[in-house]
């Protein structure tokens, strides 16, 4: 198969167009999720909620707007994909015991186990997604990605965000029957 590249391009303007990062980062994203459905098609998941489900995972027990934060993902998007998980009975939503207007989310035992039924799909698409590069330039690659990220977070439509404490998030609790910790 040929490769495609700026000097095949017809055009100048076409071929500056292959050199551009903003380009080829939203290509390799492009490709990311191609082979994240392959990997993970059995599961009917999307990456978007494998975030989400994965962040539950580690962070059990915050609300709505902080899920949204650490998967770096806008808040309405966050609201759809915590209906679509809830009703797949992945997480559960409490209402804080201090602030009704807070919904706690927790993952379920399901939860778990479809991160856990996951977790080996997840790394054969970062192992196929970073194939065409040696195991030094793979860490290069992560590092650069990740400064880029870093710098520029706050130029995000959904920066990334940690943690923060909200009212109402230490009183809510499920019983363990519903939750795995």
């Amino acid at each position: 198969m040929k490769q495609l590249t700026a000097k095949s391009a017809k055009s100048e303007t076409a071929a500056s167009l292959y050199e551009l990062p903003g380009h080829l980062i939203r290509r390799c994203h492009q490709i990311s999720v191609a082979l994240f459905l392959q990997e993970c098609a059995a599961f009917g998941i999307t990456p978007q909620q494998y975030a989400v489900v994965r962040v539950l995972a580690d962070h059990d027990g915050v609300d709505q707007i902080t899920l949204a934060g650490l998967a770096a993902l806008n808040r309405t998007t966050v609201g759809e994909l915590v209906a679509r998980l809830k009703e797949a009975g992945y997480l559960k939503r409490v209402d804080s015991s201090d602030d009704r207007r807070v919904k706690n989310l927790f993952i379920t035992k399901a939860g778990r186990k479809l991160i856990d039924d996951l977790d080996n799909g997840v790394l054969q698409v970062q192992e196929r997604l970073l194939e065409p590069l040696d195991q030094t330039e793979r860490k290069q690659f992560i590092d650069y990605l990740a400064r880029i990220a870093n710098v520029n977070n706050e130029l995000s439509r959904a920066p990334l965000r940690p943690p923060r404490v909200r009212k109402g998030f230490a009183s809510a609790t499920l019983a363990e029957d519903d939750v795995s910790r």
